[in-house]
C-alpha cells in the first residue's frame, strides 16, 4: 500500500448509530461523547446529553468510535472528564440502580472484606 491510498471507510454499526442518534434527540439535540479505550474489548463510548443524562455504547476500535461521532449531527467529542463536563451529569434513578448491580435489589449487605482492618477504629 502505498502512501498515497486513501484510507479505507470506517463501517459504523447501524444499530449503534441508530441508538445514538435517537438518545441525542431525546436528550436536547445535543451532546459529549466521551471516548474511553477498554483493551480488547474495543472503546466505550460514554454520552452525556445536553440535559446531563448519561448513556453509552462499545464499539470495536477507536476509529469506529470517532467515525460514529463525526456522522452523529450535535454530537461533540472529548477524551477526557473535565470539570465543566462531570457538573452537569445527571444520572437517572434507573442509572443508579444499573450501576449497582446485583446490590441494588439487596436488603441485607454482607460485611465488607476488609472489615478487621476498621474493627475497633
Amino acid at each position: 500500500m502505498s502512501t498515497t491510498d486513501a484510507p479505507a471507510a470506517v463501517k459504523v454499526p447501524a444499530a449503534v448509530e441508530k441508538s445514538v442518534v435517537k438518545f441525542v434527540a431525546e436528550h436536547g439535540g445535543s451532546g459529549t461523547a466521551v471516548l474511553q479505550y477498554l483493551g480488547e474489548q474495543g472503546v466505550r463510548i460514554t454520552l452525556v446529553g445536553a440535559d446531563g443524562i448519561l448513556g453509552d455504547r462499545v464499539v470495536a476500535d477507536l476509529a469506529t468510535a470517532k467515525a460514529l461521532v463525526e456522522r452523529v449531527d450535535g454530537l461533540t467529542e472529548t477524551d477526557e472528564w473535565d470539570r465543566e463536563l462531570g457538573s452537569i451529569v445527571t444520572p437517572t434513578a434507573q442509572h443508579w440502580g444499573r450501576m449497582a448491580g446485583w446490590v441494588a435489589h439487596q436488603t441485607r449487605f454482607p460485611k465488607a472484606r476488609n472489615w478487621k482492618l476498621f474493627a475497633g477504629a
